[in-house]
């Protein structure tokens, strides 16, 4: 991987999300709790695995974890079958550390100082070891996937860091190519980020015991929910603001990413304004962002991504209605319901 040299020195923390968004995840996490607290705990424990020289580093990218969004998906989808238990604990720690170590490399590529409320890890070391990092924490994952008596997890777990993997190269090909489609943008949001949400479903439904047909509704369910959810991140980075958000944003634009907004402003906007729109990417600066926001209203940008979101969201609904009825199927449908309204939040003034 190609990086450049970053940046930051000590970046001020952004306060906490508002009380009511926390409230409602909490809601749905609830059920699972002690789970969630199992595999942060375990976590924590895979620090002791690295060479001493670099456990505060991995200390670091393990101990400040956000919402738990893919172990609560390995819990859930257990429960929707049978109970989860300590291999699910385990699977959810491998995508959990698969899922960092994206992030520790996004943030190299993307520039960005803040994660989740506080410099992130090349803020504070630098590129080099924080590429390194994510690379001894994608290979400390499949130690791990190794582990278990059969070689299927394993298998299952590599090929699908391989596709994230191959995602994050596809929408790097793609930076500053205006002729990227939907269909494209789609593909990669598949691969880079719904790819981890359907594994975390289809393995919390393995491990339980689920049958073939449950398994795929159960990844199919995770594929639009991941995508929706990547929709919604892409829309934060140019419609919501750091101190909401816990991280920087507006470092798709600044990278040259073309997301869906920005797609929707190109399908819509005569010549001479998709021209002037690529020139402020191409040569972007920060007070572009301004001018960006002015053609997402007037073509309706965001609306459209809402829109889009949305029929994401119905799609995973509509393949939780293939599972039987019981409390963790309704959590499933509350985390869909729950980015619904953070979708509907988006623009919303303060």
């Amino acid at each position: 991987m190609l990086v450049t040299n970053s940046k930051a020195a000590e970046v001020p923390l952004a306060p906490t999300q508002p009380a009511e968004s926390q409230f409602a995840w909490k809601q749905i996490v609830e059920p699972v709790e002690p789970f969630l607290k199992a595999v942060a705990e375990k976590l924590g424990d895979q620090i002791l695995a690295f060479d001493p020289e670099i456990r505060p580093y991995a200390q670091y990218a393990l101990t400040n974890q956000g919402k738990h969004l893919r172990p609560a998906l390995v819990a859930l989808s257990a429960g929707t079958i049978g109970k989860p238990g300590h291999q699910h604990v385990t699977v959810a720690v491998i995508i959990e550390m698969v899922h960092l170590a994206t992030l520790v490399h996004d943030d190299v590529m993307d520039e960005a100082e803040i994660r989740r409320r506080r410099p992130t890890l090349a803020a504070n070391w630098g590129d080099e070891i924080s590429v390194l990092l994510g690379d001894c924490l994608f290979a400390h994952a499949l130690k791990l996937a190794a582990s278990f008596p059969t070689p299927e997890i394993c298998r299952v777990v590599a090929s699908a860091t391989n596709v994230v993997c191959s995602g994050e190269i596809l929408q790097t090909h793609r930076r500053l190519n205006f002729e990227f489609t939907r269909a494209e943008y789609f593909k990669v949001l598949g691969m880079k980020t719904a790819e981890l949400f359907a594994l975390s479903c289809e393995l919390g439904g393995r491990l339980s015991g689920a049958t073939d047909r449950e398994r795929t509704a159960l990844r199919e369910y995770g594929l639009a929910l991941g995508t929706a959810y990547q929709i919604y991140d892409d829309c934060l980075d140019l419609f919501g603001s750091e101190v909401a958000a816990g991280k920087s944003l507006g470092t798709d634009l600044a990278s040259g990413k073309l997301t869906l907004p920005v797609l929707v402003i190109l399908e819509r906007a005569n010549t001479e304004e998709k021209a002037r729109l690529k020139e402020l990417i191409q040569h972007w600066r920060p007070h572009h962002h301004q001018r960006v926001l002015e053609l997402a209203d007037k073509y309706g940008a965001l609306q459209e991504s809402k829109k889009v979101i949305q029929q994401y969201l119905d799609a995973s609904l509509k393949w939780l209605s293939e599972l039987p009825a019981t409390d963790s199927g309704a959590a499933l449908s509350g985390f869909s319901r729950f980015l619904a309204g953070q979708t509907n939040a988006l623009g919303v003034p303060e």
